[in-house]
């Protein structure tokens, strides 16, 4: 039986990458023209914002030539997306810095934060609906139900603060803000995302419950599940064994969407922890009008959405050879 790195070759090899590519290139141009237009209505003037209120009319004239406002929208978003496909993503107004430079500082506190608060939702999750749906009806089930509206109602940022409070300054066991970086200090780095993550992953674990729980009950009342009772099989290994293997397309495309909504989660969540994330980047960047900053968070932001909805669509193949 070929592996999973062979199953998803081969689907590499096919039309479905292309036909996905395809698709994802409006996507890409439709959010970035849109956001680029967007970031043109916000009130004000970049050339006084960068020279100041007393400058002189040719100041200003000078600075709208250099940076390229002056030219009219079109050919303003057709320079950027011109340059933003090779690479360059311009220089940030306030700092000079390179925005591709300061977006690969701040990725991979994102990326971590994201990547743990999705594997908190999946690890608690799935055990939850198993258990709701094995014990559907009953008022275990109904615990889990409640527990899961909760985790939907309650806004991530309040939950946030609740963890700060309770873990960082009550206990002292976590910190309460800032990061560390991942290759120079991985445990630290850890303990700071911890608690971001688990704000962010509560509304996770009570989506993944409530899903699997629909869909494993679906299941569980069908005729084959009630043969393989007949059989003398336990409700657990029929949970794991049948009742997981049918549910992947699902489960799948709950992870997909868990994890483009955690990554939007972030622009929140990091600003309450004063984390410098891909979030504070582009909250930063709007605040200060550093629109070549936001720009460039947004373009990579869009990309990385694109992958992971590329990467669940090969993983469909996988998981059931009907997709193609």
């Amino acid at each position: 039986m070929p592996s999973l790195f062979q199953q998803v070759r081969r689907r590499v090899g096919g039309s479905l990458l292309g036909r996905r590519l395809m698709q994802a290139l409006p996507v890409l141009l439709f959010a970035t023209f849109v956001v680029f237009g967007l970031l043109k209505l916000v009130p004000g003037d970049i050339a006084v914002a960068l020279a100041g209120d007393n400058a002189s009319d040719a100041r200003l004239a000078e600075i709208r030539q250099l940076y390229g406002l002056d030219k009219p929208f079109l050919v303003q978003y057709g320079n950027w997306l011109g340059h933003a496909v090779q690479g360059d993503l311009s220089k940030s107004l306030m700092s000079g810095e390179a925005v591709i430079t300061s977006i690969a500082r701040c990725l991979p506190n994102t990326a971590l934060i994201v990547t743990m608060a999705l594997l908190i939702a999946l690890a608690v999750g799935i055990p939850l609906g198993m258990l709701a749906a094995a014990k559907r009806g009953t008022k275990v089930d109904g615990f889990v139900m409640t527990l899961a509206s909760l985790g939907v109602a309650v806004p991530n940022f309040w939950l946030a603060m609740v963890l700060i409070a309770f873990f960082a300054l009550k206990l002292n066991w976590l910190p309460a803000t800032g990061s560390a970086s991942i290759s120079a200090a991985p445990l630290d780095a850890l303990q700071h995302a911890l608690l971001p993550a688990m704000a962010i992953a509560a509304g996770g674990i009570a989506e993944v419950s409530r899903q699997l729980r629909s869909s494993l009950v679906d299941i569980l009342s069908s005729q084959q599940v009630r043969t393989l009772h007949a059989k003398g099989l336990s409700p657990m290994a029929i949970l794991w064994k049948h009742g997981l293997k049918n549910v992947g397309v699902n489960l799948l495309t709950v992870v997909t969407l868990l994890a483009n909504r955690m990554l939007a989660a972030t622009v929140v969540i990091e600003a309450v922890f004063a984390i410098p994330g891909m979030g504070g980047l582009i909250v930063q960047g709007a605040l200060s009008r550093d629109f070549p900053v936001v720009q460039g968070v947004v373009f990579v932001m869009v990309l990385i959405v694109i992958t992971i909805n590329l990467i669940a669509d090969l993983l469909y193949g996988v998981i059931d050879p009907r997709v193609k």
